[in-house]
């Protein structure tokens, strides 16, 4: 079962490869090589720091007009993520508690000690 299990995943990976490889190509002949929100340039160098962004969030939807696209620096796409796992409540509800306890708090002692 593990080698159709892992044919199945690689065949997944593959489609998924393919289909962002044709959005991408279209996406990038489509628009400036410039972030959509922090306005950073992006030349032949460095072009692989600038992705696609789906607005909607679905990546099956993939208009041939580009309506549905923005290109976006990897750091601001982690960061639009971020925000849309944040009002789906994803996110932490609570805050961390802060550490009370005091981690070196008797070695003073410790040392004084062994002197």
């Amino acid at each position: 079962m593990s080698i159709l299990h892992d044919k199945t995943v690689a065949e997944a990976r593959k489609n998924i490869e393919q289909r962002e490889q044709g959005y991408r190509a279209k996406s990038l002949k489509m628009y400036p090589h410039v972030c959509g929100r922090c306005s950073r340039e992006f030349t032949h160098a460095n072009l692989h720091l600038l992705t696609v962004h789906h607005r909607d969030h679905n990546h099956d939807n993939n208009p041939e007009d580009g309506s549905n696209w923005e290109l976006l620096c990897v750091y601001c796409h982690d960061e639009e993520h971020s925000k849309q796992l944040s009002q789906s409540g994803f996110a932490r509800e609570k805050e961390i508690p802060v550490a009370t306890n005091k981690a070196f708090a008797g070695l003073g002692d410790l040392l004084k000690a062994k002197k």
